[in-house]
Formats: structure tokens, C-alpha cells, sequence
């Protein structure tokens, strides 16, 4: 009892003084959520006429490889955990960057396959093994349909967790977490090729992307002046001296 007097007493201090609430860092990511699940969805379930397959030599040289079915479900564990890290960190611009480089980047994506629709002719038509790990792929077959693969967002959010927990000051004491970090997106961005996710094109693709946003978000002042950051959380409230 006595740890959460002290968080709601914290934040509300940290209100008092102008600073952003945990509620306001909140909303902006479940807003953003349930709308870029409800445009999936709906992608998902488009009848097209035609699609751009996505398709290399080289992905035809990538083995199957379904141990790395683990890194690919814990990707959902990596974004949400990274994501919470941040969010209760004091500084603000942390958090509300490495979520303006994660949703412009799905943004992006939506639309590419809005308008681009993409098909992968990769994934194989019976399982090479039998075991736990196939099991899990072919569970995620059956709800991930082999469309809307460009660029991979699997890919693209685990090099967004990896910049945001590099960048962050209250990890330069905490190495293992960012090398930690650093394996596990390795490992993700590998899994998307080995379980026959994606193809060396989208993975090729999230990198670009992620450039191209890294250099709006991270090497310019777009989202601090855009939200406002600095000044909500740095600068106290005006007082009257009447």
C-alpha cells in the first residue's frame, strides 16, 4: 500500500507541475492501436483481384527453420514490454519518440497495403517435422494470412525497441539490457525469413523505412516541437505575482 501512495502521489506531483500523466501517454497508444487493428482486420479480409508477389532467390536458399517460431511470439512480449518500460520513465520525449517511430511506420505499412496489395508464396504446404514449434507455426498460419507483408512490421518495431532502449539515459548503467535487447531483435528479424513469414524483400524494406523515420525522429527536433514535449514537462506552470 505504502508503494502505491507513493506512485499516486508522484504522479500527481508530477501533474501539478505541468508535467505529462501516465493517462495522456496512454491514450495516444490505445487509440492508435484499436484503429490499426481494426484497418488490418480489414485488409485481412479484402477479396483482391491481383497482388504483388513478394518474392527472391534468396528466400528460396533460407531454410525452415521452426525453432525460431519462439523469437517470433515473443516479439509481441518485446514491443509491449519495451513500450512499458518507457512509458514510466520521468522523461516524457522518450516514450512519445520511440511511439511516433513505431506508428508512422504502421501507418506506412497500412497504407502500402491499401493501395499495394502483397503476397507471399513462401510458407510450405506440409510441415517438414512434427513437433511443439510447427505446432505454433501452423497455429499462426491459420490466423496470419500470407498477405500484407510489406515492409514487416516484425521486423520494423523490433529496431524501433532496440534504438528506443539504446537512446534511453537510465540504461547506460544496464548494458545487458540493451546487448539483451540487441540479440533478441537479431533474432526476431531472423525468425520473419526462417518460419517463411516474410521475404528478404520486406525484411530489406522495414530497414529502409526504419532509416528514413530514425532520421525524422531521432536527428530532428519533429516530434519534441510537435507535441510539445519540452515545455509540458521541463517548464512550470505560469504564476500570477498579483
Amino acid at each position: 500500500m505504502k508503494t502505491v501512495k507513493k506512485l499516486h502521489t508522484a504522479w500527481s506531483t508530477r501533474k501539478e507541475k505541468g508535467y505529462i500523466t501516465l493517462l495522456e501517454r496512454l491514450i495516444p497508444a490505445l487509440t492508435y492501436l484499436f484503429l490499426y487493428l481494426k484497418w488490418f482486420d480489414l485488409l485481412e479480409d479484402a477479396n483482391r483481384s491481383s497482388y504483388v508477389i513478394v518474392h527472391t532467390e534468396l528466400d528460396d536458399l533460407i531454410p525452415f527453420a521452426e525453432i525460431f517460431a519462439i523469437p517470433y511470439y515473443l516479439w509481441f512480449f518485446y514491443v509491449i514490454a519495451t513500450l512499458t518500460f518507457l512509458i514510466l520513465l520521468p522523461r516524457s520525449e522518450d516514450y512519445f519518440k520511440a511511439l511516433f517511430f513505431m506508428c508512422a511506420g504502421m501507418t506506412v505499412f497500412l497504407l502500402f497495403s491499401t493501395f499495394v496489395p502483397t503476397l507471399q508464396p513462401l510458407r510450405p504446404a506440409v510441415m517438414p517435422r512434427d513437433n511443439v514449434f510447427t505446432h505454433m507455426i501452423a497455429r499462426l498460419y491459420m490466423t496470419d494470412t500470407p498477405t500484407n507483408v510489406f515492409p514487416s512490421i516484425h521486423v520494423y518495431n523490433s529496431i524501433a525497441c532496440v534504438i528506443a532502449l539504446n537512446r534511453v539515459p537510465q540504461l547506460d548503467r544496464h548494458k545487458w539490457v540493451r546487448v539483451s535487447a540487441g540479440i533478441l531483435s537479431a533474432l526476431v528479424i531472423l525468425s520473419t525469413m526462417l518460419i517463411k513469414q516474410h521475404s528478404v524483400i520486406d525484411v530489406a524494406g522495414a530497414f529502409v523505412m526504419a532509416f528514413v523515420f530514425y532520421r525524422i525522429t531521432y536527428q530532428s527536433d519533429f516530434v519534441v516541437n510537435a507535441m510539445h514535449i519540452r515545455e509540458r514537462e521541463f517548464s512550470l506552470p505560469a504564476r500570477s505575482h498579483s
